[in-house]
Order: C-alpha cells, then structure tokens, then sequence
C-alpha cells in the first residue's frame, strides 16, 4: 500500500469535512473554505475526527491516485486551519516591490512597472522593499502566483538579479574568460 495514502489525516478543532456525492469534499474551518472533487473510485471515510482514503485495488492508476486524494485533503485541511504561504526575495540594483491596495507594483528594470492582480482568496505582503509574501488557504494557488511573479523576471546566472523563492539556491556562471588581458 502506499505510504502516503495509508496515513490518516487527523481533523483539528474547528474544522469540519464532509464527503458528499460524487466524492465532493467539503472542508470548513477558521480561515474558510474550499472543495474538491476526488476520484469516484477512491473510499473516502470521516470518523471519529479522522479521514481515511482507501483504494478498491492494487491496480497501477489506483496506487498513484490514492497518495494524491490523501495528499489534497490533507492540504485542504492545514489550508483552512493554518493557511500557506511562499515568500520571494527580489534582488538586483532598483529592483523593489510595493503594495497598492490590493495589487502589488513591481519594479524589474523594464520601462514600465509590473502590476500583478491577487487571484481570488490571495494576498500579498511587502515586509521590506525586497521580499514579497503570499498567502492564502488553497496551497495550488499560492504556488501558482508566486511561480507566475517569478517569471516576470527569473534570476540569472551571472549576477544573481531576479525574483527568486526564499531558500533558492542559484547556481552562477563565470562571466567572459580572457577578457582582462587583451587590448
């Protein structure tokens, strides 16, 4: 069995899941509320405070979706009770990012300034000039929105400049070779 989708979700205090038809998981808690259809085929069971996912067989496409349907109820769990977040750091000379209401401005070095829009159940926090910060409770569009800032200007090898995840590692290049020596 898998590991993963053998493994139980326990349900903290103020959260509340129901499994409807068509496999439709409801998940309520302080921060709000999300749902998701899940595999007909998968078992899902809601006990005693506990969410159990089984599968009908061994059968390959089985397997691998019983990890998955464990795994995205689970995040709708810790999403609703905790909530994610993903924090970018932006560097490079003139590079910064603002909050504007609800949008967030961003200065990259193009001749104009990037205005990103949070989707619905978003929000940005600007702590300092160069690091920004996302949350919200579905980790999918957390994700999303901080992999969709980071392409409007993605850290390059170099000098380092760019929009890059906290923790990043880049790796960096030499720049010319033999370029000091010649007239």
């Amino acid at each position: 069995m898998s590991r993963i989708g053998r493994a139980p979700i326990h349900i903290p205090s103020g959260v509340t899941v129901t499994v409807g038809a068509d496999n439709l998981v409801k998940v309520k808690g302080p921060k709000g509320e999300l749902s998701r259809e899940i595999h007909p085929d998968m078992k899902i069971t809601v006990e005693e405070g506990v969410v159990t996912v089984t599968r009908p067989s061994d059968d390959k496409m089985h397997r691998s979706l019983h990890g998955l349907s464990r795994t995205l109820i689970n995040n709708m769990v810790v999403g609703v009770s905790e909530g994610f977040t993903k924090t970018l750091e932006i560097s490079g000379v003139g590079y910064r990012a603002a909050k504007q209401g609800k949008n967030l401005n961003l200065s990259l070095g193009f001749s104009h300034p990037v205005v990103v829009e949070p989707p619905e159940g978003i929000t940005f926090e600007c702590p300092s000039a160069t690091v920004i910060t996302i949350s919200g409770i579905n980790k999918e569009v957390v994700g999303q929105t901080a992999a969709e800032i980071r392409a409007h200007r993605e850290p390059e090898p170099y000098k380092g400049k760019g929009i890059k995840y906290a923790g990043e590692h880049v790796r960096r290049k030499e720049g010319k070779a033999g370029a000091k020596g010649k007239k």
